[in-house]
C-alpha cells in the first residue's frame, strides 16, 4: 500500500504520539527530570520533526491525536479529587488564595507586556505575550480574542512553564518555604499545567493547590486581559 493510505489512518498518529511521549519521558528521567527537557516539550519537538519529515499536515495528524485531546477535559476535572480531599484547607485559606491568584495573574501579564514594550516588540507580539502564564487551551483562546498569535502563544506557555519549574525550587530554598500548599499554589499560578504536574512531585496537597491555582489564574486572566488591553492602548 502507498504511504498516503497509512498516513490517513488515525491509529498511526495515536501510536506515534504515545510512543514519542514514552520515549520523551524515559529521556527526561535519564537526564534528571529537568524541566527544560520536560516530556511535553520534547514530544512536541519530535512530533513536529516527524510531521515535517513525512510531509503530514496538522489536520491529518489530528485524526489520531484527537483521541488524546479528548482526555484533556477529564484530566483537568480529575484534579478536583485531591482538591476535594483538602477542601477544609481551601476554605480556611480562601481569601489569601484569591488575593495571591489575582496578584499573580496581573503581575504575570503586565510584566510581560512592559518587558515587551521595553524591547520594542510589535503590538501583536505584546498581545501574544500577555497570556503566557495560563494553561495552553486558555492562552490560545485569549490570544485569538485579543489579536495575538495563538500558535506562538502556545509555545510561550510551554517555555514559561519550564522556566517556572526551574526557578520555583530556588525560590523555595531562598524563602525557606516548606508548606506543600504554598509550593503547589506558586507553581500553579506561575507555571500553569506544567507547574501543576511538577507540584505533584511534592505531594498530593501541593498538586491539589497547583490545580486550583491553574484554574483560578486561567479564569481570571481570561476575564481581565480583554478589559486591560484597550486601557493600555494596544
Amino acid at each position: 500500500m502507498h504511504w498516503s493510505h497509512f498516513q490517513t489512518l488515525p491509529v498511526l498518529w495515536l501510536v506515534v504520539t504515545l510512543a514519542v511521549f514514552l520515549v520523551a519521558s524515559w529521556f527526561n528521567a535519564r537526564m534528571g527530570k529537568t524541566p527544560f527537557l520536560h516530556p511535553v516539550l520534547v514530544s512536541l519537538s519530535l512530533i513536529i520533526v516527524v510531521l515535517l519529515a513525512t510531509e503530514t499536515d496538522y489536520e491529518t495528524y489530528m485524526l489520531g491525536g484527537q483521541y488524546i485531546h479528548l482526555l484533556l477535559g477529564p484530566a483537568v476535572v480529575a484534579l478536583a479529587i485531591p482538591l476535594y480531599d483538602n477542601l477544609a484547607t481551601v476554605k480556611r485559606l480562601l481569601i489569601p488564595l484569591v488575593v495571591g491568584c489575582v496578584s499573580g495573574a496581573i503581575v504575570a501579564s503586565v510584566s510581560a507586556i512592559m518587558l515587551g514594550m521595553w524591547f520594542g516588540l510589535s503590538d501583536q507580539l505584546l498581545l501574544t505575550l500577555a497570556p503566557k502564564s495560563v494553561t495552553s487551551p486558555i492562552a490560545i483562546a485569549i490570544a485569538e480574542k485579543i489579536g495575538g498569535f495563538p500558535s506562538l502563544a502556545a509555545g510561550l506557555v510551554l517555555i514559561t512553564g519550564a522556566i517556572g519549574c526551574v526557578i520555583a525550587p530556588v525560590v523555595y530554598r531562598l524563602l525557606r518555604i516548606e508548606d506543600e500548599s504554598v509550593k503547589g499554589f506558586v507553581l500553579g499560578v506561575g507555571a500553569h499545567a506544567m507547574g501543576t504536574a511538577s507540584a505533584f512531585e511534592y505531594g498530593m496537597v501541593a498538586g491539589a493547590f497547583g490545580g486550583l491555582a491553574m484554574g483560578m489564574t486561567g479564569a481570571f486572566t481570561a476575564f481581565f486581559l480583554p478589559i486591560l488591553i484597550p486601557i493600555i492602548g494596544l
